[in-house]
């Protein structure tokens, strides 16, 4: 097996840099005025200040050192100014926030007197006036852990106080998201400070010429790992994730908003995949998908692992019209579910059964919730067998989860934080804390046309072949007028052609061994077993060619 967890591409017109010494020396031999530092409330802000601090002594100079958190409004003031995202007694869901992060600013911004080098450090720092900008990021993963383990706060929150995960994830990261994405074509610097004793960096330069560069070929982000309460041993046992949990429940292939691209060889800095949209978002997305989307990059890949693991939570997701209304989202979290691999008596429950009764159903997740009374779901769903290389679809509103036993490449809408559980077994996280469900978001989501035999002519479609040839075949396995995506499959002995025709794709090797993806600009790119690729749609036309292992199937998937 040759799945690579930290697949990374060139640099390209510079190099990464490594510690603070090319820092230092950089602003030593050009002395701006003044250098704005900006960046997630995340990072540990004024370990980093300091140490660039001793590093300019050494290079015999001084610098005056001031911290732009303190421009902030009060933290009052500023609940206030982003109360448009709460949703009142709601503990778990909050409203994608629209503001920007200038809104949260009261302090001066550009009138200061220098009489010497200064850095201006924090969130926000490029509000003020400077010669020169450099922007200190950290990858998601690492912002999350920091806020979950109480290391760090939230954007304007006061130094030394514990941050919140729920207004990290609807509040902060959409703010910090347009803020950064508005300053990167003024970027000087690019720091990944994954590790604050030693960051990362490349200049702006090379950071766009090294986005524009991978905009033009075949490229995969940096998947993460989690483990998690249903959590199977697949990824661990198959493609040889190392990890000191007792599981990993699901695997973030391609969750854009989270996912991030490595540049550079054995050190490389860490780019989240929303700086590549706002450099090249129309060359990934194509003209015609870029109108519709954005900097959104709209389809999602994801794995849930529940082989030696449990059943996931009784769940739906919502409605276009609530998703729009109630959480602020431009489009919502509809998914399909493709079963890569199962275990005998494997199932995907999916949909209502034909005599469900909805007021049973609701009484029986409100006991289960308010009196920890346990229910069979199979009262009011369908439970399907899980077989392997068959797409189950999932619009939103569909009651549904993946049963024990199977491993579920989750393909889907990019929107993931609203997941709307009915039930979850009366189980407990990681940490020993019974998990939540959202019964009113969930039921007052729930769609009651998605039931009896519809739900399996309608979510459970046998493949349709669309071209085929000697050796070859490309299938619909499942299409749906309120899917925006379309899911599709080559099937191959040794090797297929496709045209993209103006449309970003994304691949995955769902069966064989090794495969490579040629464009027709002469790029390659090898794709192992359970990899998965981005091609952008900027590259008109690609071959595959299986390498090693028996015949090939490759799941794509593309807005319609």
């Amino acid at each position: 097996m040759s799945y690579d967890a930290n697949p990374r591409y060139p640099v390209v017109g510079g190099a990464v840099e490594s510690g603070f010494g090319p820092l230092a020396a950089e602003i030593a031999r050009e002395r701006p005025l003044v250098v704005a530092v900006d960046g997630p409330a995340a990072l540990p802000w004024d370990t980093l200040a300091v140490a660039l601090a001793a590093a300019l002594a050494a290079h015999d100079v001084e610098i005056e050192l001031d911290d732009a958190r303190r421009s902030f409004a009060s933290w009052d003031e500023i609940e206030r100014r982003t109360s448009a995202a709460v949703l009142p007694d709601d503990p778990v869901f909050a409203r994608i926030f629209e503001g920007e992060l200038a809104d949260l600013v009261d302090g001066p911004r550009s009138d200061r007197s220098r009489n010497r080098t200064t850095v201006v450090f924090g969130p926000g720092s490029a509000l003020h006036s400077h010669d020169r900008l450099w922007y200190a990021d950290v990858p998601k993963r690492l912002s999350l852990e920091r806020v979950r383990k109480g290391l760090a706060g939230n954007v304007g929150q006061p130094a030394g106080e514990a941050g919140s995960e729920k207004r990290l994830l609807f509040v902060d990261w959409p703010i910090l998201d347009r803020h950064k994405q508005e300053l990167l074509p003024r970027i000087d610097r690019y720091l990944d400070v994954s590790d604050p004793a030693n960051p990362r960096s490349l200049s702006g330069d090379a950071l766009r010429k090294s986005l524009r560069a991978l905009a033009e070929r075949p490229f995969r982000v940096r998947p993460t790992f989690f483990p998690g309460p249903w959590g199977g041993q697949w990824l661990r046992r198959t493609l040889g994730i190392r990890t000191e949990a007792s599981n990993l429940a699901w695997s973030y292939e391609l969750i854009t908003p989270e996912s991030g691209l490595l540049l550079g060889g054995d050190d490389p800095v860490e780019v989240g995949f929303e700086v590549l949209m706002a450099a090249e978002g129309e060359g990934i997305l194509g003209e015609e998908v870029a109108a519709r989307f954005g900097m959104s990059f709209p389809i999602r890949f994801d794995y849930l692992d529940t082989l030696e693991g449990g059943h996931l939570s009784i769940q739906c997701h919502p409605s276009e019209r609530y998703a729009r209304d109630v959480f602020g989202l431009a489009y919502t979290q509809h998914e399909t579910y493709y079963v890569v691999d199962t275990t005998p008596g494997a199932k995907v429950f999916l949909g209502l059964r034909e005599d469900a009764d909805l007021e049973a159903f609701r009484a029986a997740a409100e006991q289960a919730e308010g009196q920890a009374i346990p229910f069979d779901p199979e009262r009011f769903l369908q439970a399907h067998p899980a077989e392997q290389h068959r797409l189950y679809l999932i619009p939103g509103g569909t009651p549904h989860a993946s049963g024990a036993g199977s491993l579920v490449l989750e393909i889907s809408a990019t929107p993931y934080l609203y997941t709307l559980r009915f039930y979850d077994w009366l189980r407990r996280n990681l940490d020993g804390e019974l998990r939540p469900v959202h019964l009113k978001h969930a039921f007052a989501n729930l769609d009651p046309t998605r039931c009896g035999e519809s739900v399996r002519h309608d979510l459970i479609q046998e493949p349709v072949v669309k071209r085929d040839g000697p050796g070859f075949a490309e299938l619909s396995l499942g299409e749906l007028n309120e899917l925006f995506f379309a899911v599709e499959r080559l099937d191959f002995e040794d090797e297929a052609t496709v045209e993209t025709r103006g449309r970003f794709h994304v691949l995955n090797l769902v069966a064989g061994e090794e495969i490579a993806v040629e464009t027709v600009r002469g790029d390659s790119h090898v794709l192992s077993y359970a990899e998965t690729l981005v091609i952008p749609a900027s590259v008109s036309g690609y071959r595959l060619e299986r390498r090693r292992g028996p015949a090939c199937k490759v799941v794509k998937a593309l807005v319609k």
